[in-house]
């Protein structure tokens, strides 16, 4: 039988978890039985990893999952470790669990990382005699970076004596390798519009949040001076594409001969004011600066941006920020930690028509840092138009406000509600309507993309 690897969708969460159930009987009669069978896969850790495109699951020619591996959301600087990987035992010893296992290593490698690690048990033959095989050796299990996952383990009452963590370095990416990147999403936490410039663009206050989950692109160099789009992406030419752009506006600052083909796994919802097209352009200008050896700094690079449009700098500069002007006047701010619920109406808001609208409030007195930080300046411009003209966006206003202060993102369409816990957030994403789609994620200061960024410069020495 034939099987191949995809990502996996968060629709089939509930049977990557039978999955794991059915692995677990696997272990009846072993002495890690009891902890086994007590210890299942949290559902919400599964959906965080799966959102952030860490988990791949193996389908079957009829396109069932038959096996999944989900890689650790919580990766240390240039490691990062394999969560779960299990395979149905109807469909052992058919090199499932290896091509999973191989897919994740790419990926990981592709990334930027430098190591995989996993904890495993050594007398079972699909546990350590396996990886082993794999390429991953024993390591040290006190040794500090393991302090957590050991604590874990004893916690769960596996069995210490069989324990055993392994590593397994990875090679390094070679010129003409695939690199992978995120392109994270942002929040506009709130939106004022304090005037009319002469050149008929809007003065903008407002305050960038960025988040933990996004876009990825794949970028592969090339010698021939070519710019290929390879990802067919709905209603976008690949010629007006920004990522396109982005590559093009950059190449004068790299030989003659820099060209790069792009992939994008597009996440962020189009339209959604959530800033999808600007952090897929921005992570290309930041990602090809790094792999053609441009060299320009990151205020070269945000001007670059700039002129692809309003939004990218604050994606190039990689920090949740204060912003205005048109958003090009930015200054970093760090904002407490916090998760947020982001609700995609599946409505298209057209920007042009709300800028146009007459009921838009256009001199809104300005507001100040300390004015948000208390809570005093929290609206959005557009909300009341988008409330106004798009029904179904008010509804998913009105629905995700019943659990708090919902708020419109950008121009919309997409809404938020921010949380103070991941469990308050997911409880709330879990009872979305069927006709919206719900996403988690943590807001951060640091763009992931700086956090990729490391990472490849440390793997290229």
């Amino acid at each position: 039988m034939t099987f191949r690897i995809e990502r996996a969708t968060v629709a089939q969460i509930g049977t990557l978890c039978a999955i794991e159930r059915c692995a677990v009987e696997l272990f009846r009669g072993h002495e890690a039985w009891p902890s086994y069978v007590a210890v299942e896969l949290p559902p919400d850790v599964l959906r965080d990893a799966v959102t952030r495109g860490l988990v791949w699951v193996a389908l079957s020619a009829e396109g069932e999952p038959v096996g999944f591996v989900c890689l650790d959301a919580e990766a240390r600087d240039t490691s990062i470790g394999i969560a779960e990987i299990d395979v149905l035992p109807t469909w052992g010893r058919r090199g499932i669990g290896a091509a999973l296992l191989e897919h994740a290593c790419e990926w990981a490698r592709a990334a930027g990382y430098t190591q995989v690690d996993l904890g495993t048990l050594a007398d079972v033959p699909w546990n350590a005699p396996f990886y082993a095989k794999h390429g991953f050796v024993e390591v040290d299990k006190q040794a500090p970076e393991f302090a957590f996952a050991l604590e874990r383990d004893r916690e769960n009452g596996f069995p210490d004596h069989l324990r055993v963590f392994m590593s397994r370095k990875l090679q390094p990416i070679a010129a003409d390798d695939w690199s992978v990147w995120p392109a994270p999403a942002k929040l506009n936490l709130f939106l004022r519009i304090v005037g009319r410039r002469e050149d008929g663009y809007h003065e903008l206050q407002t305050m960038f949040r960025l988040l933990d989950w996004g876009d990825e692109l794949r970028l592969r160099p090339r010698s021939d001076g070519q710019v290929q789009r390879l990802t067919e992406v709905p209603g976008v030419p690949a010629e007006t594409d920004l990522v396109v752009r982005a590559a093009r506006l950059l190449q004068p600052f790299a030989g003659s001969d820099a060209g790069v083909d792009i992939e994008l796994d597009k996440r962020i919802p189009m339209g959604g004011g959530l800033g999808g097209g600007s952090s897929d352009a921005a992570t290309v200008l930041v990602g090809l600066n790094h792999l053609w050896g441009c060299g320009l700094d990151q205020a070269a690079l945000a001007e670059l941006g700039r002129q692809l449009g309003a939004d990218v700098p604050v994606f190039v500069r990689g920090r949740s920020a204060w912003a205005e002007g048109v958003g090009e006047q930015l200054t970093p701010v760090s904002l407490p930690f916090r998760w947020y619920v982001v609700l995609d109406p599946h409505e298209h808001v057209p920007t042009a028509a709300l800028f146009q609208a007459a009921e838009l409030t256009r001199n809104a007195a300005r507001a100040t840092i300390s004015s948000f930080t208390s809570g005093e300046t929290s609206e959005n411009a557009f909300e009341p138009v988008v409330r106004t003209r798009h029904p179904r966006v008010a509804t998913a206003l009105d629905w995700l406000g019943s659990y708090g202060r919902a708020r419109l993102s950008g121009s919309g369409a997409c809404v938020f509600l921010e949380t103070v816990s991941r469990d308050a957030a997911e409880v709330i994403a879990e009872a979305c309507p069927a006709a919206f789609t719900a996403q988690v994620a943590a807001g951060v200061n640091v763009s992931p993309l700086y956090q990729a960024l490391a990472r490849h410069r440390a793997g290229a020495g």
